[in-house]
């Protein structure tokens, strides 16, 4: 496979499949099967075209090489099932949190740390939740958990973690920095050693300072409504994400108002975008655009929002088995998993149910392919589209 070639890794986290596809013509180039990815711990981006992700029923993290003639480049065990999962700026230290898994109710403590230069793993508790994760620092890092109920922003040394006895102990963070209890959605600036999370208040930051965290200002969502998923813009040294508004009632879904709120860390301006009502889910950040789907009994689409925020709409075929009025957007209904690579023009979305995704040039808004795959893409699978040095790895949080 050429060194710059764009490439797609597609999971259907249900069949237990994980399908590599070239880009633009959506051929099949691998394939591997027997493997339950966590949708929810994503795809981790790491130098050169790699990714990391864990496989929630083996309980091993994989780090996959679509470039490399053997996919799978390494297997560790770790704790599951995964949630949130994060590496230092260098892609060589990792950290991932457990939680709820299937249960109604988070249940696990576990961390587990490795190091992939030294093959080194450990495994420690920490508290029960559904923490978030970020790994600050390349000399020295620090993992910092974000917890919820009560709020905080836990502060671990990663070499304290990595030396941890057998048996699973309970650690104690160094550090803590009080934050509301509704915390959801994590993101780093690796070049200033901040870290971002999402809570109904707005972005709270905070900047490493030796071993500890200082807080900063908070940045409001400038919206009665609030974001739920954070990411980082390696293009442009920004933050991203949408803001989900209305009764938050799942079953009033359809009416759920959608923002795409982009804020620029160099200038502190924020700009907001309607996308419309229903359900806009992760999205995806092109060369020059910023993709987000949304779904909606009157019709599905694309939405394509270039620099300057101005968006373009393409409609996206129905699915079979989509979330209707009356019941809930997450629960055993299809959805649409969105991915894309700064580093080229291409925009992949899966049809989830149908096991098709749509590979568009974001330039145009041409479909250059459809490939219908082998597995179903059971509620819409996941993704990650690559390109060997895109600067991906650049946001050093799993999505």
């Amino acid at each position: 496979m050429p060194a710059a070639a764009p490439v797609l890794l597609v999971s259907d986290h249900v069949a237990g499949a994980v399908h590599l596809l070239t880009v633009p013509d959506g051929a099949v180039a691998g394939s591997l099967t027997g493997r339950h990815l966590s949708e929810h711990a994503g795809f981790l981006a790491l130098p050169g075209g790699r990714v990391a992700c864990v496989d929630d029923r083996r309980g091993e993290l994989l780090v996959l090489d679509p470039y490399a003639e053997k996919l799978v480049e390494r297997a560790v065990p770790v704790a599951v099932p995964a949630e949130h999962l994060a590496c230092d700026p260098s892609g060589r230290r990792l950290a991932l949190t457990t939680g709820l898994g299937k249960n109604s109710e988070p249940w696990s403590d576990l961390l587990t740390v490795l190091d992939l230069a030294t093959g080194e793993a450990a495994r420690v508790r920490t508290r029960i939740g559904e923490p978030g994760v970020t790994v600050l620092g390349e000399t020295d890092p620090l993992v910092v958990l974000r917890h919820r109920e009560p709020g905080a922003l836990a502060v671990h040394r990663f070499a304290d973690l990595l030396a941890a006895p057998p048996g699973c102990p309970v650690v104690t963070p160094h550090a803590l920095l009080p934050l509301p209890d509704d915390g959801h959605g994590d993101a780093q600036a690796p070049d200033s050693e901040q870290v971002f999370a999402a809570t109904s208040q707005g972005v709270h930051r905070a900047r490493r300072r030796g071993d500890i965290l200082v807080a900063e200002a908070v940045i409001p969502w400038a919206s009665p409504a609030r974001g739920w998923y954070l990411r980082l813009d390696t293009r442009r040294q920004g933050l991203w994400t949408t803001l989900r508004g209305g009764d938050p009632d799942p079953l009033r879904w359809p009416e759920w108002t959608n923002q795409a709120w982009h804020h620029e860390l160099g200038t502190g301006r924020t700009l907001l975008t309607d996308l419309g009502p229903g359900l806009v889910f992760r999205l995806a950040l092109a060369r020059c655009h910023t993709a987000f789907t949304r779904v909606h009994p009157d019709g599905d689409e694309l939405i394509l929002l270039d620099a300057d925020g101005a968006a373009r709409r393409f409609a996206l075929p129905g699915m079979d088995g989509a979330p209707r009025p009356g019941g809930t957007p997450w629960e055993g209904v299809q959805r649409r998993a969105v991915a894309a690579s700064p580093g080229c023009d291409w925009i992949a979305v899966t049809r989830g149910g149908h096991g098709e995704v749509h590979i568009i040039d974001a330039e145009t808004g041409h479909e250059a392919a459809r490939p219908r795959l082998s597995t179903p893409l059971h509620h819409g699978g996941h993704l990650t589209l690559r390109v060997r040095n895109d600067g991906a790895d650049g946001d050093p949080v799993g999505r």
